[in-house]
C-alpha cells in the first residue's frame, strides 16, 4: 500500500465536487478555516457549479478531479460533499500521474466509491468529514481536528463507547469499507473490494431497515464477510421501518449476519452521518481491541 506524504503549512490543498450540488456558503468557510492553519486552497473549477442535482455535469467533474490529481502543487484533495454521482466520473479518470505522485483524498459517503478504487490501485486515502463538518458553532469541530492529525501524520487511537452486541477481541488489519449502499453498489464490478484478512468498515444513512438485512446478505453469501479479520460498524443514522416492523434492529441484523464467525465485531465507532464523523486511514493496518469496557482503534 502506497501512503501519501503528509501535509505541511504552505502545502496547497483542492477542494472539488465529484457528486452532488453544493453551496458556496459552505465552501467558502471551509477554505478560510484551512488558510487559518498555514494551507493554501484551490477550489475546483465546476466545484461551487450546478447540473440538475450534480455540481456539474459528468465531464466537468471528472476534469476538476483529474485537474486535482495531476496537478504537482496538490497535496491533499478534499470532496465538497457527498449525495451522488462520483460513479459516474471513475471511468472518465486517468490515474497515471496520480499513481506517480499520490496525495491525500478525503471524502466520505458518496466518495466511498474512490476509497474502493484507491485501495485497488494500492493507494491509502482517508474517510473523514467534509466541508460541511468542518465547525461545530464557530470552532473547528473534533472530527476535522481528527482529520487535521490524520493528515499531518500524526497516530491517532480512538477508544469509543461499548455495546452489549459487541464480540469480544483483538484484530490487527488493513482497514476498508465506507458507506454500506456504496459497497453493495459496487458488487459484481470492478471497484468490489477484496476483504479477505481485513478489517470492514461500515456506515449508512436513511435506509429502511430491510434494505440493510438484504445488503448485508449480499455480502454474505458473497463470500465478503467470511474472511475478515474484524468489523466495525459506525453510524446508522436516521434508519427507517415499515408499517409492518422487520423485528430486528440495525445492530442485531449486521449480528445476525456474521454469527457464524469468530471475528471481533465493534459497534458505535463514531464515523459515518452523525456529528462526530472521526477520520479513518482507509487501507492503513489498524489495530482493533474490544473487550467488555471499552472499545478502541488504534492506527500507526
Amino acid at each position: 500500500m502506497i501512503f501519501p506524504q503528509s501535509i505541511k503549512p504552505g502545502d496547497k490543498i483542492g477542494i472539488v465536487s465529484t457528486a452532488s450540488k453544493i453551496d458556496k456558503e459552505v465552501v467558502l468557510p471551509a477554505a478560510k478555516l484551512l488558510k487559518s492553519f498555514g494551507y493554501q486552497v484551490e477550489i475546483a473549477t465546476h466545484a461551487l457549479s450546478q447540473f440538475h442535482q450534480f455540481a456539474a455535469t459528468d465531464k466537468e467533474r471528472a476534469s476538476d478531479l483529474q485537474t486535482m490529481l495531476d496537478n504537482p502543487e496538490i497535496k491533499t484533495i478534499i470532496c465538497s460533499r457527498g449525495g451522488y454521482g462520483s460513479l459516474r466520473t471513475l471511468e472518465l479518470i486517468d490515474w497515471t500521474k496520480f499513481i506517480e505522485h499520490p496525495k491525500w483524498i478525503v471524502g466520505f459517503s458518496d466518495v466511498t466509491v474512490l476509497h474502493s478504487k484507491l485501495n485497488l490501485l494500492g493507494v491509502s486515502s482517508v474517510h473523514g468529514v467534509m466541508p460541511r463538518y468542518f465547525f461545530d458553532g464557530e470552532e473547528p469541530s473534533q472530527s476535522f481536528n481528527y482529520l487535521h492529525k490524520l493528515l499531518l501524520g500524526k497516530s491517532i487511537e480512538y477508544q469509543f463507547d461499548t455495546n452489549s452486541l459487541n464480540r469480544i477481541g483483538k484484530a490487527t488489519g488493513e482497514l476498508i469499507g465506507g458507506n454500506l449502499s456504496m459497497l453493495y453498489s459496487l458488487r459484481g464490478t470492478s471497484y468490489d473490494v477484496d476483504t479477505k484478512g481485513k478489517i470492514l468498515f461500515i456506515e449508512d444513512l436513511d435506509e429502511y431497515l430491510y434494505h440493510i438485512d438484504r445488503m448485508m446478505m449480499n455480502l454474505k453469501v458473497g463470500e465478503k464477510l467470511s474472511k475478515l479479520a474484524g468489523l466495525v460498524v459506525g453510524s446508522f443514522t436516521g434508519m427507517k421501518d415499515n408499517d409492518t416492523p422487520f423485528g430486528k434492529s440495525v445492530e442485531e441484523i449486521i449480528l445476525d449476519s456474521v454469527k457464524q464467525y469468530d471475528f471481533p465485531v465493534a459497534f458505535n465507532f463514531p464515523a459515518g452521518h452523525a456529528k462526530e464523523n472521526y477520520a479513518l486511514k482507509m487501507g492503513a493496518k489498524i489495530t482493533l481491541s474490544i473487550d467488555k469496557t471499552s472499545s478502541k482503534i488504534y492506527q500507526p
